[in-house]
């Protein structure tokens, strides 16, 4: 199991803004998150004590970079910066993330990479019901020196 603080290592996001818990699986195709953070006050995504569904698309994200992170890291690469290029098929339970008592499912999985561009279908769950799951398109970003 990789925890908060390993997971702030391998993507941008540090501290209240890395909003994933633990890892608690993974290998090459796939990542499994849990997360708490969508019931604390602090966090950061938090507007007017309200955070929306809406949300939970930057928890897929965040599972997405991990994955690349720990892959990255396992390849003994230098970590690729990547951007969420696209968002395709999404579909969210509207819903008030603060009413829901139990500890989010974050799953992703990689369905296609090339040259550090990668597709990924996603999903999370709140116990067995599912609030978001969609497809997304990450590419890599290149850095000319």
């Amino acid at each position: 199991m990789i925890y908060h603080d390993e997971i702030c290592q391998l993507i941008p996001h540090s501290f209240d803004m890395c909003l994933l818990d633990k890892v608690e699986s993974w290998d090459e195709n796939s990542i499994i998150c849990c997360s708490d953070s969508h019931r604390l006050k602090t966090n950061p995504l938090v507007r007017e004590q309200h955070l929306s569904s809406i949300h939970l698309l930057e928890y897929a994200a965040q599972a997405m970079a991990v994955h690349g992170g720990l892959h990255d890291r396992e390849q003994v690469l230098k970590m690729t910066e990547g951007y969420l290029a696209s968002l395709r098929n999404v579909k969210i339970d509207l819903c008030e993330l603060k009413n829901i008592p139990s500890e989010l499912r974050i799953e992703a999985t990689k369905i296609m990479s090339q040259a550090g561009n990668m597709i990924y279908n996603f999903s999370v769950f709140a116990e067995d019901a599912l609030l978001v799951s969609g497809r997304a398109t990450v590419v890599a970003v290149s850095h000319n020196e």
